[in-house]
This record gives C-alpha cells, sequence and structure tokens, in this order.
C-alpha cells in the first residue's frame, strides 16, 4: 500500500511539473518572431494527427478484443445455479456483442471523417444544415435494436416472476438490517405471518405479529438454505435503509424497501456440493488458497493466525451501499437435497416456541411464603430431637 501511495504522488508530482512547463511555454508565446508561426499545424502536423487517429483506433480494437477474451468470464460466470439464469446470460451476452459492433462502426467512422476531413491546403470545410435520410437512419436502427431488447428482456422478467397461486412454492422471507440479514421459513401452511417494525422484541428479530395464527408456526434462521428443484418465493423487507438483496450465482437481484414487501421468484438448479465440484470453481478455489497460503507464511511468520483455507459457498451479498460496514452485509446461502433440506429444517424450533420460552424465562419468580412461628417452633422441635440423638 505504501508503495502505491508513493508511485501515486510521484506520478502526480511529473503531471504538475509538466503543466508548469507548458504555462511557461505559453507566456513565451510572441517574444520571437517564428513564434506565431510554429504554433500553427502545417499539412506534416495534420497528417501525422490523422495517422495517429488510426493507430489509437487499432489500439482500442485490440483491447477490446483481449478484454473480452481475457477477463469476458468475470461479469456472469458460466453454468448458472437456476433455471432463469440462462435467459439472464443470454441478455447480458447479446448486449454486449450489439455493443461491440456498434462501438467497431461508430469508432471506425469517427476517426475515419477526422482523418478525412484533416486541415490540407486549399480544402475548404462543407456545412451540411440537416440530412433528413441520415437522421432516419440512426434514429429507427437504435429505435428497432431496443425494441427487440426491451421485448426480451420483457419476456425474461415475466417468465422469472410469474407465480401460480396453485403452484408448490417455498415462501421464505429475508429480512435485510444495518448490517445483517435474517431469514423466515413460512410453516406447514406455507403462509407467512404478519409483521411489522413495531413488534421487534427479544428473540422476535423481524417484528413478526404473535396474534396472526399463520405466524406460531414460522421458523428463523441465521443462514438461508434452500432445496433443490423447487421454486422459491423470496420476500424482502427492510428494516432501516433502502438494501437491495443480490445472488450472483442465481441471476436475481431485488432491493429491500423500508414499509414494504418485494419479491423474487427462481428455481435452484444446482446443489452446493455439486457447484464445489465443478472445474472452473475447484480452479478458482485452488487459486484462492494458493493466495492465502502465502499469505498465511508472512502471518505465522509475525506471530499471528494463518487464514483458514476458503471453500466455495452460495452468497446473498447487499448491492446497496448501505452503510459504513455495507461490505460485512453478506449471507451464507445452502442448496441442499429436499431430503436434507427437509430434515434441516424439522430441526429448527418454530417462532412460537420460541416466544413461549422467551416469555416463560422472563417471568419473574414466585416469592414463597413467610413461615409462621408454628411452623418455626416445629423446625426448632426437630432440631432438639435430633440434637439429643446425635448426644
Amino acid at each position: 500500500m505504501t508503495s502505491l501511495l508513493i508511485l501515486a504522488v510521484v506520478v502526480l508530482l511529473g503531471i504538475a511539473v509538466w503543466q508548469l512547463t507548458k504555462i511557461f511555454e505559453l507566456t513565451q508565446v510572441g517574444s520571437g518572431p517564428d513564434d506565431a508561426a510554429s504554433q500553427i499545424a502545417n499539412e506534416k502536423d495534420n497528417n501525422i494527427n490523422g495517422y495517429l487517429l488510426f493507430a489509437f483506433l487499432g489500439f482500442i480494437y485490440i483491447m477490446t478484443i483481449f478484454c473480452l477474451v481475457k477477463y469476458g468470464s468475470l461479469p456472469l460466470m458460466s453454468n448458472p445455479a437456476s433455471e432463469h439464469g440462462i435467459l439472464v446470460d443470454n441478455l447480458m451476452w447479446i448486449s454486449m456483442i450489439l455493443i461491440f459492433i456498434v462501438q467497431i462502426f461508430t469508432q471506425f467512422l469517427l476517426h475515419y471523417f477526422a482523418f478525412k476531413g484533416r486541415g490540407i491546403k486549399g480544402r475548404k470545410a462543407r456545412f451540411y444544415s440537416d440530412n433528413d435520410k441520415l437522421e432516419a437512419v440512426w434514429t429507427i436502427i437504435p429505435v428497432i435494436t431496443l425494441t427487440g431488447l426491451i421485448l426480451y428482456g420483457l419476456y425474461a422478467w415475466n417468465d422469472i416472476m410469474f407465480v401460480d397461486e396453485e403452484e408448490d412454492v417455498l415462501v421464505v422471507e429475508v429480512y435485510a438490517k444495518q448490517f445483517a440479514w435474517d431469514v423466515r421459513y413460512s410453516g406447514k401452511d406455507n403462509t407467512l405471518g404478519k409483521a411489522n417494525v413495531r413488534f421487534i422484541k427479544g428473540i422476535n428479530l423481524v417484528g413478526v405479529d404473535m396474534s396472526d395464527p399463520n405466524a406460531i408456526d414460522d421458523k428463523m434462521a441465521k443462514e438461508l438454505r434452500l432445496p433443490v428443484g423447487k421454486k422459491v418465493v423470496l420476500k424482502f423487507r427492510s428494516q432501516d435503509v433502502l438494501h437491495s438483496a443480490y445472488l450472483p450465482h442465481f441471476r436475481a437481484q431485488m432491493n429491500c424497501v423500508p414499509g414494504m414487501v418485494t419479491q423474487f421468484a427462481f428455481v435452484p438448479t444446482v446443489t452446493t456440493a455439486e457447484m464445489r465440484e465443478r472445474e472452473e470453481f475447484v480452479t478458482k478455489v485452488n487459486n484462492i488458497n494458493n493466495i492465502r497460503a502465502e499469505r498465511s507464511q508472512k502471518l505465522m511468520a509475525k506471530g499471528e493466525e494463518a487464514l483458514e483455507p476458503y471453500e466455495f459457498d452460495y452468497l446473498l451479498l447487499c448491492n446497496k451501499i448501505c452503510g459504513a460496514s455495507h461490505y460485512n452485509m453478506q449471507l451464507k446461502v445452502v442448496v441442499d437435497t429436499p431430503e436434507d433440506f427437509e430434515a434441516w429444517l424439522a430441526e429448527l424450533p418454530t417462532l412460537g416456541e420460541q416466544v413461549a420460552a422467551e416469555e416463560a424465562s422472563n417471568a419473574p419468580v414466585e416469592e414463597q411464603p413467610a413461615e409462621t412461628p408454628e411452623e418455626l417452633s416445629e423446625v426448632n422441635t426437630d432440631d432438639e430431637a435430633i440434637a439429643q440423638v446425635v448426644k
């Protein structure tokens, strides 16, 4: 970090010196008879700049292709872990390809006309007040392209968000707050109880209205577990500020807005165990652990604890800058087989049981009545009899 700071300071000093030099040169303009002529670009200068424009155009094309090949997998890892993920990835790549084609075309025209219109002795610039055909072309083509993208996007969105009322789905609430997540599963009735921040108290972290019969069998958890192959309806709430629930591997994201409930539906298709065995994630995990191993050696040399090995997990992240500890707002997500998920869920206590246990533990202890004189005399008599036996 220190080296980076020193490098930044050196670069900024270099820029400052360069700017001072330019200012000094400007102050000297007009001091000599040939200075005025030297400041005007001649035909040779214009030709050099024109060819340099084409060189820069080639640089843009080469760097764009290089970044797509080298880093194209970074925006979205391949093999999404949800049914709708393929639609999202297709829309992403279609947009990237269109942007790439438009960039090639428009950048070429920009640099070509700059070269063609370079200053040449005797050439005069021509001015067109308007060109209806040209304006129609660059208006109609973008309209058709964007209309196609929007229609495809709406189709994908409706396909993702549609939930049949009679469909067997798992309803789960994800509750956002600075800077953590809480999870609430619907019980056997598959209906979440009503909730409001006014009811937050003790074990009731998400403000469930315990007078609602649907709330008694709800279950709280500190991790999000989902069954593979079953549609999940995630309902989002926020306690304080605007958050954004982001599940990158499932191509799912939804804002968590204070005072309202939003939702997102998807079907997980790959368990956590299966994803860990995929080649690309095995390679990624190995690379991370190699870096952590090198870092651990330096830490142990200082007498500090080594870093634990990294293991892949799905994550729920906050994609809105919600405060100072925004970067810590993440939750482990586990996709299990239906059998393992049901077994795990069955072990969780219901919210009704937890609230009842909390109320029982907080109940005041009943005071024992004071002993009467007759009871005290009986105790003393017993004590005397015991003393006689001992003697």
